[in-house]
């Protein structure tokens, strides 16, 4: 797994999710695989599969989330400047075809979530931002075809 860079209070809720999983639903998962092994014959039990297929989930998410936490960078964010695009900064952009204009905050894979306006630096859109300034014209491949954007402002 590569180094991922995150923010510090990314890595909290990282650290705070590995701590739900190893304390409250592993604990849970295993009462459950007991109470169904309680119940019988193992070859016919649905319970027991089903519960055995979420503790195997679980631990698949426990071993993703210390390899994360592991290879986790915190990102100094007083040493980002905003003269041109990059991780963590607040890009406005318009759609020079429609005129709509809309601000996302590129962020680490791990951040991302589309309703807070925060895009995965992975997207096609982050990507074609990387490193623009105010006013130049990005174009960005999408999914549904080539999208020209003019950036408007990079913040904080």
């Amino acid at each position: 797994m590569s180094i991922q860079y995150v923010t510090e209070s990314g890595l909290k809720k990282l650290k705070e999710e590995l701590h739900q999983l190893e304390t409250v639903e592993r604990p849970s998962i295993s009462k459950q695989i007991a109470e169904a092994r309680d119940k019988g014959d193992l070859s016919e039990n649905a319970e027991y599969d089903a519960a055995k297929e979420a503790q195997g989930l679980l631990e698949m998410r426990i071993a993703k989330l210390k390899d994360t936490i592991a290879n986790s960078r915190i990102l100094d964010e007083s040493k980002l400047d905003t003269s041109k695009v990059q991780l963590l900064n607040k890009v406005k952009i318009k759609n020079l075809k429609n005129n709509a204009t809309m601000t996302y905050t590129l962020v680490p894979e791990s951040e991302a979530n589309l309703k807070e306006g925060k895009i995965s630096i992975e997207t096609p859109i982050a990507k074609g931002l990387l490193g623009k300034k105010v006013g130049d014209e990005v174009e960005i491949k999408v999914p549904s075809g080539l999208m020209t954007f003019e950036i408007i402002e990079i913040s904080l």
